[in-house]
């Protein structure tokens, strides 16, 4: 298999264990050249701390993108995480136009929407422009919430097959190619994935964990990245995903007052067996 080189593009909070401060570790643990495009610079990530830094970066990435065209750099797939603003979403969709290889893959977690709620500074202006990007994508991953928003459907906690099948066809209709639909729930203390590709609903359900961890979400698109880059199947890669997921919040719960993010580095040899494990998916 040749050596593939992914860029994700997302902040870096510098202490919190979320965006790329996971993403850079985890994908190139999976075996892939992880090459990054900071959208902004933060002291640490904006949840249970105050008084943090910001450097927005928004300009710097057209100048970045010159550079890499006068280079001649490509990348196999385009990895999006939490954008901060409409702007750097267009600047995202010109990045992927001009620097995708051959056959590239566009992969967008449309990071803005968490508990029926998008996060703050977050308005419809934003989740239309999300749906631009989000029509562009052969992987789309977004949590319900997420969905919701970017389909106009209503929040609900609970909910059935029916209600999640409504959300996946509304999805289709932006115009992305495969939906990894995550925190999926049928069952009380339980939940699960949803997989569609080219066409096919599949769905893997395992046992939810309470109190989780800020910035899993972050770990688990970086996971099912790397394991997908790897040529694991979609759903094999949901899989890895969700399990390592699973451990790193185990591992967070034996530590004393890592109450910041999931201590996903003690358990990252669990990944990188997964993923070197043969896909019978």
């Amino acid at each position: 298999m040749a050596y593939k080189k992914i860029l994700t593009i997302q902040d870096i909070s510098c202490v919190g264990q979320c965006s790329l401060t996971v993403a850079l570790p985890i994908i190139s643990a999976c075996g892939i050249e992880a090459c990054v495009l900071p959208s902004a610079v933060l002291s640490t990530h904006t949840a249970g701390f105050s008084g943090y830094t910001f450097r927005d970066l928004t300009e710097d990435m057209p100048h970045i993108k010159e550079h890499w065209m006068k280079e001649g750099i490509k990348f196999d797939a385009i990895y999006t995480g939490y954008l901060g603003s409409t702007k750097q979403i267009d600047y995202v969709a010109d990045i992927f136009k001009a620097t995708a290889g051959q056959g590239a893959l566009l992969i967008v977690d449309p990071a803005m929407a968490d508990g029926g709620k998008l996060y703050p500074g977050f308005d419809n202006a934003f989740v239309q422009a999300m749906k631009g990007l989000c029509g562009k994508a052969d992987y789309l991953l977004p949590n319900i919430s997420e969905a919701c928003f970017l389909t106009a459907v209503e929040y609900k906690e609970q909910y059935d097959r029916e209600y999640i099948d409504l959300l996946i066809n509304k999805l289709l209709a932006l115009g992305c190619k495969n939906i990894i639909l995550t925190g999926v729930s049928y069952a009380e203390g339980k939940t699960g994935i949803v997989v569609f590709e080219h066409g096919t609903y599949a769905y893997y359900e395992h046992d939810r964990i309470a109190n989780g961890c800020h910035g899993t979400g972050d770990v688990y698109a970086s996971a099912f990245v790397g394991a997908l880059l790897q040529g694991k199947s979609a759903y094999a890669s949901a899989k890895i995903a969700a399990d390592y997921v699973v451990e790193c919040i185990k591992a967070t719960q034996q530590l004393d007052n890592h109450w910041y993010g999931a201590a996903f580095e003690p358990v990252l040899y669990k990944l990188i067996q997964a993923v070197q494990e043969q896909d019978i998916y």
